[in-house]
């Protein structure tokens, strides 16, 4: 051992030899590299061939270096005397790195317990907290001219935090008059556990050595008797496993527990007696170890100093021994403690005499009978109580894990087996092991805050409250380790489990008084901490009958609540004052004060209504109150919502509305029926809000309505994207509406009914100016149609003469021909795709209002609730709900209604216009003129697919069938207009009938496209009025003028269908236009003597838009409807026409007479 050490201290030499040499070399060549301009020295001179590199600081000498190359000697000198008293520091940005001056190893543990804070620390947190306040941003407060009293109350609250103490007290046990350390006490109760365990005999059996226990059995059996070396008691395998583990949980090394295991086997065989104590172990262990067995001397110092300081702490200190032998164990510890007289002076001999002269006196203060009688008791259970206390937990903490403090290890029951057997020794009851061992639970939870040490500790202590009562020689004994406790001032003594008890109170106290502070994070340890106050006596159990103890718990949890929401404001007003954002002061109050109610609901109310069931009042009361001081200012200034008010008001009615539910709560919690109920005064938010809300909406509306007036001015009508077929202008107003709707629900403030129905206004003023700027740029479609051609009878062949040529135009305006350029068929199907997006979002818009407004309903409930019966509210919430429900359907059903008429005109529109001016010449004015054959229906197909291409193409899917239909519809208009509005250059045969048919057949089959395009039945729905017109050209001439004399005779008896807005098949209208383009001698002699109409090769097949002709027209008398209706309006101008169909049909029945 010897040898190691000095190989050890050679080589630490050898390295501290070339880390000087290295420094040494390093500064020589800084000092002579040209980086140094000038160099100072106490004599005045430049040269540094003198100078002590090893007491230079080179820190020093880098900075001059980099500041300006100046280097003063005897500065760098002082700075490095200074640099050498403290551990090396590293410049982190944390500042919490270092190197260590010392082996670790050597030096021993780190501190286990948090160091007492002192005035010194207090007084620099005070005046810290104190400039915090003094520098924070006045500028919100000097904005709003006042900082509403929180600078006060954070003034109060940093004071109180100055003198928080967050430590457990300690027990207030007699000092240790040698000062030993905790590292002292831990080593030394480790020693008493290995000599406990040897003295206790368990599980002891002959072996040679651990490791030659492992050698093969066949080995051992070849050894002769003779071979075997002397057997001495040793731990079986299994406690020599737990004892490593323990001696590796208490940081002992395994060389010094080799050297204890040696001394302790060696005193084990000395002692007949089973009972061992501290002094008798302490000297064995000082004449057994020697300076060999150390690392170094230092370590030597330390532990022989360790073993003198317990000696005289039990011996001269603690025990009760005559003036002499006092001066006799002074005497020899005196010589024991001094190195050189007792490790180079005295003989082995000598030493061994001083041994002997202590274990003399130890004998007699052992073997002095104990004061209470108890079993096992000796001397020094009350003699050195303090001592054996203190070593008793140090054995308690280590069941705790030293690489995670906050669990317990595995073996902890076994180690806890094993400790017992110190009892004996150190006086420890059952009592005393419990309450002690709920002490360092709590002790370790304070240090590490892990929830489940608590758990055990409140088990603990449950064991010493529940613990029959002690005997009276254990309760003298109990009352005999006294500790002295500060109390209201005075000093006082408690035994050690009154003590325990004491300042784990103290401490549940000190966080209890804030918990918001303490439990706000962890809130899991809210719950145990109150059931450990409650274990110790603290708070009155559930089942306690005794009315006093109950209402003083509830006393106590008041105050805990009261002093604890206070504590919680005051720092909730050093963070307002303290934040750096624009929002108002009053605002972040608000929302911080709902944190703490929120916290207060959710995590620590649950726990206190077990004694104290109004707490949640009181902190609502305080919390209520606290905010309302301040606010109530701020409402008498507010005129307008300005950016303050916005902040302020809603934080200020979410804090009331959160506020007087949980009041409400906390009442019905207290079950307060039959009394009167108080409530909160509230803030009266809605008052100072609701006019300011009406002025904002209104300013809202014309907003609106002035930028829903410029998107429609410079709406283009093509669509916003391939996917979304809308214009761009109706988006914009939908989100325009949006917006608004979010702002003032998103306002968060109290809204009633007239609020409503102004944000309703605003939508429906909006959405119906946009319709009726859509509606005022369509044109009438009748419009497009063409003029009605006179009506003449078919003549074969004339001699040319001069024709009159045909104005199948009719001559617009240029305002009109401007709308209609600007109505184009793409611009059409973005108008209807617009109006199918209003249809569509409409809905969208007032789920989204109503489900806002449901929203803030409850919270309108719940503040009427407080103040009106039961009854009444049902009531007036049906009248309520009804109201809104027809505000919302007038509103939007109006808006629907008139998007679809106006999407309804749009379609008729399209379709018109693709027949009837788009195809006009090329379908309309084409087809059957002159002859039927050469100008087929199939000729002009291909015009109305390309059309139904790029209408496809542009139209939504949700309206595409509408607009086909209508197309479909309108070119059935326009064959039947060329039936019967042809014109003279139309005259139709029987064999033309057969063809047209055909055609017409064609028609339907191409809307149809196979079933891809318009159902079969909607086809033939609408062909049905085409084909019945297209039959009549198929009946005798005879049969067509029998039918109009049948009609002529309803005209004169004044019966005719026309007066009831509708055509019929059989009226005279009709069928005076199939007689004029029949084919047939004899209709067409019908007409020239009845009617004296032209032959209709008077006139020029090549229409003019010019033409002025001048002859009587059909259309001047019969003005049809462009759409093959007769509408009321123009009725009036058929009466000039009846009599002379009167006149006609009397005649032709002369005639037959």
């Amino acid at each position: 051992m010897c040898i190691t050490g000095r190989r050890i201290k050679m080589e630490q030499d050898s390295l501290l030899q070339r880390y000087r040499r290295d420094r040494r070399k390093l500064l020589e060549f800084l000092l002579s590299s040209g980086l140094i301009k000038e160099v100072r020295t106490p004599s005045g001179s430049t040269s540094l061939s003198k100078a002590d590199f090893d007491k230079l600081s080179a820190d020093y000498i880098l900075h001059c270096i980099k500041s300006g190359g100046i280097v003063d000697v005897s500065e760098a000198s002082k700075k490095y005397h200074a640099e050498s008293a403290h551990p090396i520091m590293i410049h982190s940005k944390l500042g919490d790195s270092y190197f260590l001056t010392s082996d670790p190893d050597i030096a021993g543990s780190p501190p286990r317990r948090v160091p007492p804070s002192t005035s010194v620390s207090s007084n620099n947190h005070a005046s810290s907290s104190s400039s915090k306040l003094d520098s924070f941003d006045m500028k919100s407060v000097e904005t709003h001219g006042d900082d509403y009293g929180l600078k006060q109350k954070a003034e109060a609250a940093a004071a109180r935090a100055s003198f928080r103490d967050s430590g457990i007290p300690s027990l207030g046990l007699p000092t240790l008059k040698t000062g030993l350390s905790d590292d002292d006490l831990r080593e030394s109760a480790y020693e008493l556990l290995l000599a406990s365990m040897y003295f206790s005999g368990v599980e002891m059996f002959p072996v040679e050595d651990r490791k030659k226990e492992k050698n093969s059995k066949f080995l051992s059996r070849l050894k002769s008797k003779r071979e075997k070396p002397h057997s001495r008691p040793q731990l079986s395998e299994r406690h020599s496993e737990l004892v490593d583990t323990i001696r590796a949980q208490m940081q002992i090394s395994e060389a010094m527990d080799a050297c204890i295991r040696r001394n302790m086997v060696q005193l084990t065989a000395r002692r007949t007696c089973g009972q061992i104590d501290l002094p008798q172990i302490s000297l064995e262990l000082l004449i057994g170890i020697f300076r060999s067995d150390f690392p170094n001397e230092k370590s030597y110092i330390q532990w022989k100093s360790r073993q003198v300081n317990i000696l005289e702490e039990l011996l001269y200190f603690s025990a009760e021994l005559p003036e002499t032998e006092r001066v006799i164990i002074k005497s020899c510890l005196a010589k024991i403690r001094d190195t050189k007289e007792w490790d180079v002076a005295m003989s082995p001999a000598q030493r061994v005499e001083i041994i002997s002269s202590i274990r003399q006196v130890a004998s007699k203060a052992f073997f002095q009978q104990g004061k209470f009688g108890l079993q096992n008791e000796t001397y020094y259970w009350q003699a050195a109580y303090h001592l054996n206390i203190r070593l008793y937990e140090k054995l308690l903490n280590g069941v705790f894990d030293i690489l995670d403090e906050g669990q317990l290890i595995e073996e902890a029951d076994a180690i806890l087996s094993l400790i017992k057997l110190t009892w004996s020794t150190l006086g420890i009851t059952d009592k005393l092991h419990d309450a002690l061992y709920g002490w360092a639970l709590v002790q370790q939870f304070v240090d590490t805050a892990e929830g489940t040490l608590l758990e055990h500790a409140v088990l603990q202590l449950q064991r010493v409250v529940s613990a029959k009562e002690d005997d009276c020689n254990e309760g003298q004994y109990m009352n005999s380790i006294t500790c002295l406790k500060e109390r209201n001032g005075s000093q006082k003594k408690l035994n050690l489990v009154q003590s325990i008890f004491l300042s784990i109170g103290t401490w549940c106290d000190s966080k209890l008084q804030d918990y918001h502070l303490h439990f706000s994070e962890k809130t899991v340890h809210f719950k145990k901490v109150v059931a450990l106050a409650s274990t110790i006596g603290m708070l009155s159990s559930a089942d306690c009958a005794d009315k006093v103890i109950v209402n003083a718990s509830r006393e106590k949890i008041k105050c805990y609540v009261e002093r604890s929401v206070e504590a919680a404001i005051g720092r909730v007003a050093i963070t307002v004052l303290e934040s750096k954002e624009r929002t108002h002061p009053l605002a972040l109050l608000a929302n911080q004060l709902r944190l703490i109610a929120d916290r207060e609901l959710k995590i620590f109310f649950p726990v206190l209504r077990q004694w104290s069931p109004e707490s949640m009042m009181i902190s609502v009361q305080k919390l209520h109150q606290f905010f309302g001081e301040r606010l109530i200012p701020f409402l008498k200034g507010v005129s307008s919502l300005s950016e303050d008010a916005r902040s302020v008001l809603p934080a200020a009615y979410a804090l009331d509305n959160e506020l007087g539910q949980l009041y409400t709560s906390s009442l019905e919690e207290q079950k307060v029926q039959h009394s009167p109920r108080p409530y909160l005064d509230h803030y009266q938010i809605e008052k100072v809000s609701g006019p300011l809300i009406i002025d904002w909406v209104i300013g809202q509306h014309t907003h609106i309505l002035e930028w829903t007036r410029r998107a429609l001015e410079l709406e283009d009508w093509e669509p916003l994207s391939f996917h979304q077929r809308q214009a761009a202008s109706i988006v914009e107003v939908f989100r325009i509406l949006e917006e608004t709707v979010d702002q003032l629900f998103g306002m968060n403030l109290p809204l009633d009914i007239t609020h409503l129905q102004a944000l309703l206004s605003i939508v429906f003023h909006s959405l119906d100016a946009y319709l009726q700027r859509v509606l005022n740029q369509l044109v009438e479609k009748n419009h497009l149609y063409p003029s009605a051609p006179p009506l003449t009878r078919y003549t074969e062949t004339a001699i040319p003469l001069i024709k009159k040529r045909l104005n199948e135009y009719k001559i617009l305006d240029d305002i009109m021909i401007d709308r209609l350029n600007e109505l184009t068929i793409p611009k059409l199907c973005i108008r209807l795709n617009t109006l199918q997006y209003i249809q569509k979002q409409v809905g969208v818009l007032e789920d989204d209002i109503r489900n806002s407004w449901a929203a803030v309903r409850p919270s309108l409930n719940q503040t009427q609730a407080e103040e009106e019966p039961v009854e009444i509210l049902e009531s007036d919430s049906l009248t309520h709900n009804e109201t809104v429900d027809e505000l919302f359907g007038t509103t939007f059903n109006i808006i629907g209604d008139t998007a679809k008429d106006i999407g309804q005109k749009t379609c008729d529109l399209i379709g018109t216009r693709v027949v009837f001016w788009d195809l006009r010449d090329a379908f309309l004015f084409h087809l059957y003129r002159g002859n039927v054959e050469s100008t087929r229906l199939e000729n002009f197909l291909p015009d109305f697919d390309t059309v139904l291409d790029n209408v496809c193409g542009v139209i939504d899917d949700a309206v595409r069938d509408v607009v086909v239909l209508s197309i479909y519809k309108a070119s059935l208009e326009g064959f039947v207009w060329v039936l019967l509005d042809g014109g003279p250059c139309r005259a139709f045969s029987d064999s033309d009938i057969i063809l047209m048919e055909e055609d017409l057949l064609t028609i339907k089959e191409f809307f149809i496209a196979d079933g891809e395009g318009l159902p079969e039945s909607l086809v033939e729905q609408e062909a049905k009025f085409a084909e019945r017109i297209l039959h009549m050209f198929s009946l005798q001439t005879e049969t067509v003028i029998q039918m109009l004399m049948t009609a002529s005779e309803l005209i004169s008896m004044g019966l005719d269908s026309d007066k009831q807005g509708h055509t019929n098949l059989g009226d005279a209208h009709t069928l005076i236009r199939v007689l004029c383009h029949k084919k047939d001698r004899e209709a067409s002699k019908f007409l020239k003597v009845q009617y004296q109409l032209p032959m209709s090769s008077d006139y020029d097949d090549t229409p003019l838009v010019d033409s002025t002709s001048r002859l009587p027209r059909m259309s001047e008398v019969l003005k049809r409807s462009t759409s093959i209706r007769w509408n009321k309006k123009r009725q009036s101008s058929f009466k000039s026409m009846k009599k002379k169909i009167q006149g006609a049909t009397n005649e032709i029945r002369n005639v037959g007479r």
